[in-house]
């Protein structure tokens, strides 16, 4: 079919549906010989449109066709010779099904498509939640909802993440990150062999061959060059996965909810095409945030974007300028594992520092917030890292050689699972360690999905090509889940009680408003100790709450939280209350039926704690 091809408009690239035609814009010097090419629903090829050399601007070639009809249309591009998908598609054909095997008779061929966006939205253009209130949970959209006991098609879709939002709101969540969402090649497609002229193409079989499913892997995670513009159509339950995914960010922030993005991007991606994919999600669908992952991000064009103003910048360094800068809504944070090597090492007695923990669980900035974990994808779970001493990345076909090696895990005195009461109760005692020292921490907490259901990966920490059971959260009734659930939200509710330990702003260890007292100060078996007792592995932190006011603007409680690291039995001195205030017990760890307190009840000695070994209490004083 003929078409009338005349000049484009440069101003976005991309499909753009007009009254009487469609326009494609897309990277293309001028000596390049360019073309669009049309495909059927059989993704067998329709048509080819040249790109005249004249519709060139700078680098940018830019063809108004005609007569086409954007509606069920399927395209690349051809430059010299070569097809290219077009990087801004904002949907991709041809990858609707997940590891879908026939698209080995299509030779794995992927377009780009079109999809109306239109979608009214029921919320208000997003929470804005604080970083102070800020509770992170991340996700796998597939791993979240496959090994759920559900049947179905559902399973491993948006709309599944969907329905359990009132269940992350239930936990205390108030911001959710997917990992990669957007479209992304899952199967490793096998190279084509050029074989001598004495042997007939297709005799020998291809390495990776799909048809020999168990010597091949599935990019699980999505850690690959995207098509950073298109919802992944395999995610989708509904034929309209764009509309689907909208429904999604929409119904978290009808809940006072936020949604951010994990996005990968290779070292050599164009930095312009970078900005141009964030600016679309935060616009076209309400994205509050992006995790940025990669080592050649344009993070300071990014933080500085007047566009992304008031998008949730996560990276794993910001630079040193940006901190300077002052912004009505602070938006930068720091994501790595720092917080992690350091609970680890303590917790699990490996050259840890009760200074350097000091340091984390303190550590916060007026313009960069910071984000505390304790497990993340790229390694043990949570339940694992108190499980295994070592790796178990076998099933990945790699020898055990993938993965860090380096994971400052323990197993308690058995490797991986047991019935060994003392070691279940051992394992018990670090988990809830660890989750208090991350929501006590005054950063970012972040869990990860199914940590608080003592989600297991046998002991993998690389699940990147596990989609199985092994890298799908398990969430079948293990003992001792439900309780570990109602922890969590405990101390998600207590936090969010209780503002001076999540204050915005830094602490100074002093009383520098003339309060009575420090804000943040130490105490050891004496109280007001300078310094942190490394041998003794315990100390008490102490927060004065009129240093903090609480959404009615009255003052906080006076917090105390005693760290106990060591195997053995510490007392801590308790500080003199003001007046007739009197401490009261809130959360003892050690406890196995109730490590929150049915009821507060006063501490029987006003003067001195018990800490029992490996465990966290937690008092307030009024």
């Amino acid at each position: 079919m003929n078409y009338t091809v005349t000049e484009g408009n440069y101003l976005r690239f991309g499909l753009q549906s007009v009254k009487d035609g469609v326009i494609f814009t897309f990277a293309g010097e001028k000596e390049d010989v360019c073309a669009v090419i049309l495909y059927d629903r059989s993704l067998k090829v329709a048509g080819r449109v040249e790109a005249p050399a004249a519709f060139c601007r700078g680098a940018v070639r830019s063809i108004y066709i005609h007569g086409l009809k954007a509606d069920h249309l399927l395209y690349n591009y051809e430059i010299n010779g070569e097809t290219v998908p077009d990087p801004y598609a904002s949907k991709i054909a041809g990858r609707e099904k997940w590891d879908d095997e026939r698209r080995a008779e299509c030779d794995f061929l992927v377009c780009g498509s079109f999809e109306e966006k239109e979608y009214e939205w029921q919320s208000a253009y997003c929470p804005e939640i604080p970083k102070n209130e800020m509770v992170m949970y991340k996700l796998h959209v597939r791993g979240f909802s496959m090994d759920s006991g559900k049947k179905g098609k559902m399973r491993g879709t948006f709309a599944a993440v969907e329905e359990r939002i009132p269940y992350l709101k239930a936990l205390g969540v108030t911001t959710v990150e997917l990992m990669p969402v957007y479209e992304f090649e899952e199967i490793e497609i096998p190279k084509k062999q050029k074989l001598p002229g004495y042997i007939p193409q297709g005799s020998l079989p291809e390495k990776g061959s799909v048809t020999e499913k168990e010597k091949r892997k599935v990019n699980y995670w999505g850690y690959a060059k995207g098509s950073y513009f298109a919802p992944k159509a395999s995610y989708g339950y509904s034929k309209n996965v764009t509309r689907e995914l909208k429904h999604l960010i929409d119904t978290l922030h009808q809940n006072q909810m936020e949604c951010v993005m994990e996005m990968y991007f290779e070292q050599e991606e164009n930095q312009n095409l970078i900005l141009d994919a964030l600016r679309y999600w935060a616009t076209e669908f309400r994205a509050d945030g992006f995790h940025l992952i990669g080592e050649n991000v344009p993070i300071t064009a990014i933080a500085q974007d007047l566009y992304l103003r008031r998008s949730k910048i996560f990276y794993q360094y910001i630079p040193e300028q940006l901190w300077k800068e002052k912004e009505h809504y602070p938006h930068l944070f720091v994501y790595n594992d720092e917080y992690l090597y350091t609970g680890r090492k303590l917790l699990n007695h490996q050259g840890g520092s009760l200074f350097e923990f000091g340091n984390q669980q303190r550590k916060q900035n007026k313009t960069v917030g910071f984000v505390n974990f304790m497990a993340n994808n790229n390694g043990f779970t949570l339940a694992d890292l108190f499980s295994y001493c070592e790796k178990h990345n076998e099933a990945n076909g790699e020898e055990n050689a993938d993965g860090s090696n380096y994971n400052f895990s323990i197993n308690c005195g058995t490797e991986g699972k047991t019935t060994r009461k003392y070691v279940m109760e051992l394992r018990r005692k670090h988990l809830y360690m660890a989750l208090s020292m991350v929501f006590f921490a005054q950063g970012v907490p972040l869990l990860l999905a199914g940590d608080e259901a003592l989600n297991s990966q046998q002991g993998n920490n690389n699940a990147y090509c596990q989609d199985n059971k092994t890298g799908w959260v398990n969430w079948k009734r293990n003992t001792g889940m439900e309780a570990l659930q109602e922890f969590v939200q405990k101390l998600a509710a207590f936090r969010k009680a209780h503002p001076v330990i999540r204050k915005a702003e830094p602490m100074h260890l002093n009383d520098y408003q003339h309060k009575g007292c420090p804000d943040l100060s130490y105490h050891s078996d004496n109280a007001w100790t300078a310094g942190l007792p490394e041998e003794k592995g315990a100390f008490g932190v102490m927060y004065c709450g009129d240093y903090a006011v609480d959404d009615a603007g009255r003052p906080d409680d006076m917090v105390y939280i005693g760290y106990n690291f060591h195997t053995g039995v510490n007392e801590l001195a308790l500080p003199k209350l003001a007046g007739k205030k009197k401490w009261y017990v809130v959360m003892d760890t050690a406890e196995q039926e109730y490590v929150f307190l049915p009821e507060e009840k006063p501490a029987e000695n006003q003067h001195r704690i018990t800490v029992r070994p490996q465990s966290v209490v937690l008092l307030l004083g009024k």
